[in-house]
């Protein structure tokens, strides 16, 4: 529905004066985007850490190492990090930046929106997510530390409590509380994204006139509120197994210490099915906005027509369709029954082909283009090579005959570090810095964006792809030293291959933010348009006024991708302009 100048007055509010109401509780989107990225920024630095001391215990397990009570990481240690790394990466980056904040930010100028159909809860959201944040990091400080059941928190372990081992106590109960409150503020973002994008376009906006990344925010959102509250049930009713002497997912006969749990029979498989219901619509929350900037990114550089605009929409629309009904492919060595298991794996297989299409109209895009090598340009094509890459191994572990073996390996972990952690993280890289100009007003510096690219994506390559060769021959997961195994001793030489990948991509990421800190302030200043784009965020000035387009909405006469028109005068056309005024 178009915007109509009742729905502006109804939701327009006055720029704030104070510094508290403009920059700490904001109800500007483009101020809570900012805050929800750099809330994202801090989680994967600190994601980021734990990861470092998760690869110094593999590749070197006799160190003393930093930080670390007596010096050796013990087991449960290497456990408790594992758990929190998972935990704070998809959570608090993938889930956060995406779509808190390059979509809060960018979303309603590109549908000519003066701000999200509702400010305060927009507010509310972030606010909300920020407490789950703190809360999430309060259980490293609490007595007996993190939890160590995994950032997918099976029960038993999950909810009998101290007996089960250190972190079982307040830190897993800390741990369920943040997943709780972060789905709440989560829940509260998806009824905006999707408010807004259905009530405040603007004239001549249609939904085949938005922009993929409208799209890919759109549809995020609904996943997002199916989702989202399914985890925040479960997460309640395991609570309540902790406190309340509830047995939802906590089976009779339990014996744990020699101590027998006195509970009357719940099922452990029950949170199995609850979590992954949310757990496989969250992957594409993470990948899906990613999908929508790299179809931008795209096609801005290529200078030409996104290849297939419906043909994309229909594919995310039936990425986020199946992915609600492929999450037992996760559970296949559940014992659920060879039947089930055939259907999820099927489903798993269709899911496959609108990711198809949407790589090969990413690919149809480049075909012929005038591509220019710009920063977010490399970020883009490295997304669509590590998608590619991390998700055909997803072929193999949709089959439950190669899962049953592959599972309990590091398969799976390069699997999904590759295509939902690396390639979702490329998506953020290519965003910022196409996105960057507009939203400060300053140019990043090309020089050091592309060092940082280039380091980074040989870096992936060189941490995950040996993950594939350690699970074809059985290295289990989670375990935090197998030098003792006989047919694993040789394997070390890769952890220490892999460590060191791994470092050397860290320290890339401090040219990322000196970059990105130093542009801030002494960056060049942006062009009105340095890309050369034809969506609406680029007919306004860099950094936006408050309400963005000053009262006057602008009028969309065309699609969101017209590049390289015959006949025109320059090579692309913006979508505010009329037919006559384009030749």
């Amino acid at each position: 529905m178009a915007q109509t100048g009742e729905v502006a007055i109804l939701h327009h509010h006055e720029a704030p004066k104070g510094f508290i109401r403009k920059y700490i509780f904001s109800l500007d989107h483009k101020v809570i985007g900012i805050q929800y990225y750099f809330l994202a920024l801090t989680a994967v630095l600190v994601g980021m850490t734990l990861s470092v001391f998760m690869r110094l215990r593999l590749a070197w397990p006799d160190a003393t190492l930093p930080l670390i009570e007596g010096g050796k990481m013990t087991p449960e240690q290497y456990l408790a990090l594992l758990t929190m790394h998972g935990t704070i990466m998809v959570f608090f980056v993938l889930t956060t930046a995406p779509q808190g904040g390059f979509g809060n930010y960018v979303l309603p100028i590109q549908i000519g929106a003066a701000d999200m159909a509702f400010p305060l809860l927009n507010m509310l959201s972030f606010w909300v997510t920020f407490l789950g944040f703190l809360v999430m990091i309060a259980a490293f400080l609490v007595t007996g530390g993190a939890p160590i059941a995994g950032w997918t928190g099976y029960p038993p372990l999950s909810a009998v409590g101290e007996i089960a081992g250190p972190g079982q106590g307040l830190g897993q109960t800390l741990w369920i509380v943040s997943l709780a409150i972060f789905c709440a503020g989560a829940l509260l973002g998806a009824l905006n994204f999707i408010a807004t994008t259905l009530d405040l376009r603007t004239k001549g906006m249609s939904l085949m006139r938005m922009p993929l990344t409208v799209w890919s925010w759109f549809i995020t959102a609904i996943l997002g509120l199916l989702a989202f509250g399914v985890l925040l049930a479960a997460g309640v009713l395991l609570l309540m197994d902790r406190i309340a002497g509830t047995s939802f997912f906590i089976p009779a006969g339990l014996v744990i210490s020699e101590q027998i749990i006195s509970h009357k029979g719940g099922s452990p498989l029950l949170w199995q099915h609850l979590f992954w219901f949310f757990g496989h619509p969250e992957v594409y929350i993470a990948i899906l906005p990613g999908m929508g900037v790299t179809s931008q990114i795209l096609s801005t550089f290529a200078r030409k027509p996104i290849f297939g605009y419906k043909a994309m929409v229909y594919a995310m629309l039936a990425i986020g369709l199946l992915g609600f009904a492929v999450w037992g492919h996760h559970m296949f060595i559940s014992g659920m029954s060879p039947y089930s298991a055939i259907a999820f794996s099927v489903m798993t297989l269709a899911i496959g082909v609108p990711s198809a299409i949407k790589t090969f109209n990413w690919l149809g895009t480049l075909w012929g283009g005038q591509i220019r090598f710009t920063t977010p340009m490399l970020y883009a094509i490295g997304f669509v090579s590590l998608f590619v890459s991390g998700g055909l191994s997803g072929l193999f572990l949709g089959q439950p005959s190669l899962d049953l073996y592959f599972h309990d390996t590091y398969f799976v972990v390069a699997h999904f570090h590759m295509i939902m952690g690396v390639a979702a993280i490329f998506g953020i890289f290519a965003a910022t810095y196409y996105w960057f100009p507009k939203m400060f007003g300053r140019m990043m510096h090309e020089g050091l964006g592309k060092l940082h690219f280039w380091i980074t994506f040989i870096g992936v390559n060189a941490i995950f792809m040996p993950m594939h060769y350690l699970g074809m021959v059985g290295h289990p997961r989670r375990y935090a030293d197998t030098t003792g195994v006989e047919y694993l001793g040789s394997l070390n030489s890769l952890h220490v291959f892999m460590s060191i990948a791994a470092f050397i991509t860290i320290a890339a990421q401090f040219i990322f933010l000196f970059n990105l800190f130093w542009s801030l302030f002494r960056g060049q200043k942006a062009p009105e348009n340095p890309w050369e784009a034809t969506t609406l965020e680029w007919t306004v000035p860099s950094p936006p006024p408050h309400d963005n387009f000053g009262g006057n909405y602008p009028e969309v006469y065309r699609g969101a991708y017209e590049y390289s028109k015959p006949g025109v005068t320059k090579d692309y056309v913006m979508q505010t302009t009329p037919d006559a005024a384009a030749h």
